[in-house]
């Protein structure tokens, strides 16, 4: 398995420690062989503490997938969930062999968990959905349809957000369009982990195993032919938000940082202004001592101006620092995540 570690117990379980991405290079054309018994769809379901939904989220699925009619597997990752929702996913895994659980050993989070169900997955193409029910099920009919069309990433566009706050309805709709006017490549607007993505764009990523992830952007960085699909986002079944306020913020300057080298332009550029700044009220001291004779008076304009710089300096270190300690990260080479058990 790339980047994770698995301990051996007594447990052996010879599908887990063979477990391996296939290279690009290893079929004809640039393109991976298929896996023996590959479904046609892997839907792959990052799960952390969501024992309330978790049922209600299975059935609506499987019922979705029947419909459509093409063979498929679940992958639940259960990204160290501390109630009762990796007992449920052990039984939907006895009485359904389409269910497969990745547990991990502990929260490595919802990103990671995403990246352990694509490493996982071995369907021609592959579906992210949360659990949660805010992303709609019956929507993966139309990302099928698409696809079928020839699109090779098929991503939701959410049209409108039941259930969310106005802050926070205001905050991701800033954070999208400033993300994508700061960033180098194409990232579309208003939309989520939510889409569909051909087995060849899954094992392009595979090969991106950077530790500080944002796998929207990620999906648009590889490239392929890409389309998006529009739906109305409902709220949580149940439960609350996994995603507070500091692991929003988390969030979004993981993708700034990882797509976008504007804040290290924009602390250059204050560094600038600041200097030209002060060049300037220089001249303008020295001017008013030779032709007035005056001294300028009055500390609180100088106390002012020292903490102006002062400030620029902290937000210029602290941009400079974000950028370092993900670089800190990357040379580390640590496992993307550790498995505790993988259940097919």
């Amino acid at each position: 398995m790339p980047e994770h570690f698995q301990p051996e117990t007594g447990d052996k379980n010879p599908s887990v420690r063979n477990y391996r991405v296939i290279k690009q290079e290893d079929g004809p054309d640039g393109l991976a062989p298929e896996p023996v018994g590959q479904p046609v769809l892997s839907i792959v379901v990052p799960v952390f503490n969501e024992e309330e939904s978790i049922s209600e989220f299975y059935t609506r699925l499987a019922a979705v997938m029947e419909k459509i009619g093409r063979d498929y597997e679940i992958i639940f990752v259960n990204d160290g969930s501390a109630d009762g929702t990796l007992a449920a996913l052990e039984a939907f895994r006895q009485k359904d062999k389409r269910v497969r659980v990745v547990d991990f050993s502990r929260n490595f989070g919802h990103q990671i968990a995403i990246t352990a169900g694509m490493d996982f997955a071995r369907g021609q193409a592959i579906v992210i959905l949360d659990s949660d029910l805010q992303d709609p099920p019956e929507v993966i009919a139309e990302f099928v349809a698409k696809w079928d069309e020839g699109y090779e990433v098929v991503y939701g566009i959410r049209r409108k957000r039941e259930g969310e706050t106005t802050f926070k309805k205001l905050t991701a709709t800033v954070f999208y369009r400033m993300l994508s006017g700061m960033s180098d490549i194409n990232i579309p607007v208003d939309a989520g982990d939510f889409r569909l993505m051909d087995r060849k764009v899954v094992l392009a990523l595979g090969e991106v195993r950077e530790r500080n992830r944002y796998v929207r952007g990620l999906t648009s960085w590889v490239g392929f032919r890409q389309t998006g699909v529009p739906y109305l986002r409902d709220k949580r079944y149940a439960g609350s938000t996994k995603y507070p306020l500091a692991k929003m913020i988390k969030f979004a300057l993981d993708a700034f940082v990882s797509f976008s080298n504007t804040p290290l332009r924009l602390a250059m550029y204050f560094g600038f202004a600041s200097a030209a700044l002060s060049f300037t009220y220089l001249v303008y001291i020295l001017l008013l001592k030779i032709f007035s004779g005056r001294l300028v008076q009055g500390w609180g304009s100088l106390i002012a101006a020292v903490l102006f710089l002062g400030g620029i300096q902290l937000i210029s270190l602290g941009i400079i620092g974000e950028y370092v300690g993900r670089i800190n990260d990357e040379i580390k080479k640590r496992p993307l995540y550790i498995l505790r058990r993988f259940l097919e």
